[in-house]
């Protein structure tokens, strides 16, 4: 499991964010405060509070594919 802080403020980042995770088969979780959403779901993401950084949670032992993942995700890192 690798936790990593993201800024997802616009709803264009938010839409191309939920598509890029779709195409990995983990799970992961994204957390604002006390809120745990799946990070695949474009809804459940909108439903956080986007004003400042969320942590993403992978939920892989994968080292090499979350790896690759990570450097796909690198313009939303905190």
């Amino acid at each position: 499991m690798k936790k990593v802080m993201l800024n997802l403020s616009e709803s264009q980042q938010i839409k191309c964010f939920a598509n890029l995770v779709n195409k990995y088969t983990f799970d992961m979780d994204l957390r604002s405060g006390r809120y745990v959403v799946d990070a695949k779901s474009i809804l459940g993401i909108f439903s956080l509070d986007l004003s400042k950084p969320v942590e993403l949670e992978i939920l892989s032992d994968d080292t090499a594919e979350v790896e690759r993942f990570l450097a796909d995700i690198k313009p939303y890192l905190a």
